[in-house]
């Protein structure tokens, strides 16, 4: 029996490889930061074929077409002649007569250099991006470097990795090679390869189980500022608790993170954040941040993305689970996929004890003053299903405001409903139940599943009038039911550009403070002639950007009234933007803002509900 199966093992592997697309990426081999990629292919069954990269992946709601960052392509057949092709676009090539083709060779540029340079394309979001810089780091999104053939999707892929010795490749997939110059990887197909980033640097990583998962954290840092084990203890604590919190609505039995630090010398990046997948997520900060500041992203953003294991990942509509990645057809419920995803990154902090109930106020006080930077009578269903069209992008954002809002809404609503017995995160639980990683549901018949877990017909009303329906949310309304009120109160005069600070936005493309139009200007803005349009790139020639932020507000709280001041605007001008300075003596202002605050003399009724919300205990 054993000399059976061990002959059956060898077979199968056999089998699998000679099926298999065998792709490599070559690390070793890297000449003015482009990776040489190889891919050998079983034989066709199809004399037209077509190949692909991406032009959009799941989790990214972006067109960023990855094609774009590949040159040199050369597809050859099994006796090594070129096969023709035509460049239908960036990101598709077309061959007529291929039933030899064997392989495709190409080199791929990394997303991270191009980020300064948006003249052309738009930049990438670095957490899906790609970064190439030999011998210190390569961030490896799969879906920048590996293609594609249609109706072959579904084919094995063998990924090998050529490596200097010296490397380590922090991924959650397993190596099957034990040579120290290559790893070997089977993925089932496509879906997976694009599941699967890795990141190789020298070796700093932690592995560690938490909760019955086992973790491995690994990291670049530029100048050696931080180690892997420096974040270990934050970690660790957010992983139990995030555990705790989903219970069985969360199976892993592994996850990584690759923690890659931006410094100061190396791409310009600034599209920080992260991207979930199934197993891992890769994670964008600046190395200038201190550690204090990056535990607290690894708590806010790396157990967003973590949550995404529970939805969509594990639960989702057709256009998610059948993604096509040559022309996506977006889903209309970003506003649980994100939404309710940022939701439970906040909640579980409360329910678990990491933060106080007043922290958690201040953040959704803060979601609803960010909220009203957006339309806020656009639909999200249909804001969510058009996302990749001009029109509705840069709605994109608020679905960690205000998608997160209407998930606590729904929150108290359920609650209320079932006397404390449910909430959201209850609904999502049976929603994953009843569907799951491999039963995707039908995105127009969402509605009428969450009725159907919960029992409770009146969410519909909800979900038509504030998710697909145009009536703004009366945030008031639900919030009052548990115990929570919204203050208004009068700032002392302080300096600013428009009445309201927090309806503040910020623009990443251009690093510049931006307004709604519908924002009400300072009596200082109005003096200097600024336009509620124009981006403010500087303040006394202080300019602005990620990492200071906090100490531009800082310095303009030190201006005093009549103090001359500099404001640097970018301006549109018909198809041009001009930079232009705004000069005039600063004028301050009393200004309006809203807070949430518990009630001091809540009902029992409403303490009650309060407290359920809060503690996730019926």
């Amino acid at each position: 029996m054993k000399k059976a199966a061990l002959s059956l093992g060898i077979l199968t592997a056999f089998m699998v490889n000679a099926q298999s697309i065998k792709t490599t990426i070559d690390l070793v081999n890297v000449k003015d930061d482009k990776v040489p990629v190889t891919m050998e292919f079983p034989k066709m069954k199809s004399g037209d074929v077509k190949f692909h990269f991406p032009k959009t992946v799941p989790g990214t709601y972006s067109v960023d077409d990855y094609g774009r960052f590949v040159e040199s392509v050369k597809f050859t057949d099994n006796k090594g002649k070129e096969i023709p092709f035509t460049k239908v676009n960036d990101n598709t090539y077309a061959l007529k007569n291929a039933q030899n083709l064997s392989k495709v060779t190409y080199l791929v540029n990394d997303s991270f250099d191009d980020e300064m340079d948006e003249s052309k394309h738009k930049a990438v979001f670095s957490p899906s991006g790609t970064d190439i810089e030999a011998g210190k780091v390569y961030l490896i999104n799969t879906h920048g470097f590996i293609g594609y053939i249609d109706n072959m999707q579904d084919v094995p892929y063998q990924l090998v990795v050529k490596k200097p010795t010296d490397f380590y490749g922090t991924t959650a997939l397993v190596d099957q090679d034990k040579s120290e110059s290559t790893d070997t990887f089977t993925l089932a197909n496509y879906a997976k390869v694009t599941d699967s980033p890795l990141m190789y640097t020298k070796p700093d990583y932690i592995t560690f189980n938490a909760g019955g998962m086992n973790l491995v954290l690994g990291v670049y840092s530029p100048t050696g500022k931080y180690k892997a084990a420096d974040f270990k203890e934050n970690l660790e604590k957010m992983v139990l608790a995030q555990k705790k919190f989903l219970g069985d609505m969360n199976t892993n039995k592994k996850y990584a993170i690759m923690l890659y630090l931006a410094g100061t010398q190396g791409p310009q990046i600034k599209g920080f954040g992260a991207l979930e997948h199934h197993e891992s997520t890769s994670v964008v900060l600046p190395e200038m941040m201190p550690k204090e500041a990056i535990d607290k992203a690894i708590t806010d953003v790396v157990s967003h993305e973590f949550f995404h294991t529970v939805n969509p990942l594990k639960t989702h509509s057709e256009e998610i689970h059948y993604f096509d990645y040559a022309d996506p057809k977006m889903s209309q419920h970003l506003w649980m996929y994100e939404g309710g995803t940022e939701y439970f990154a906040n909640l579980f902090q409360i329910q678990e004890g990491l933060i106080t109930r007043d922290e958690f106020l201040q953040r959704m006080s803060e979601k609803i003053a960010n909220s009203k930077n957006y339309n806020d009578t656009m639909p999200f269903t249909v804001m969510s299903k058009n996302i990749l069209k001009d029109e509705y992008k840069d709605q994109y954002r608020n679905v960690y405001e205000k998608g997160t809002l209407l998930a606590m809404c729904l929150d108290i609503e359920l609650r209320k409903l079932s006397n404390g017995e449910m909430g959201y995160r209850d609904m999502i639980r049976k929603l994953s139940q009843r569907f799951g990683e491999n039963k995707p549901f039908k995105d127009d018949q969402l509605i009428d599943e969450l009725v159907a877990v919960t029992g409770y017909p009146q969410i519909k009303d909800f979900y038509n009038k504030y998710i697909a329906g145009d009536q703004p949310t009366p945030y008031a309304q639900y919030l009052n039911m548990a115990g929570v009120e919204i203050k208004k109160q009068e700032t002392p005069p302080m300096f600013w550009f428009i009445k309201d600070p927090q309806q503040t936005g910020y623009d990443e493309k251009d690093n510049a403070f931006v307004f709604d139009e519908s924002s009400a200007q300072s009596p200082f803005a109005k003096s200097i002639g600024l336009k509620i349009t124009d981006k403010i790139v500087a303040l006394d020639g202080k300019t602005i950007n990620v990492q200071n932020i906090q100490s531009f507000i800082e310095y303009s709280r030190t201006i005093k009234e009549g103090q001359n001041v500099t404001v640097t605007v970018l301006r549109k001008n018909g198809d041009r933007t001009d930079k232009i300075d705004l000069k005039g003596k600063a004028l301050l202002d009393k200004m309006t803002v809203e807070t949430l605050a518990f009630k001091a003399n809540p009902t029992p009724a409403e303490k009650k509900l309060q407290d359920q919300w809060l503690t996730g205990k019926k």
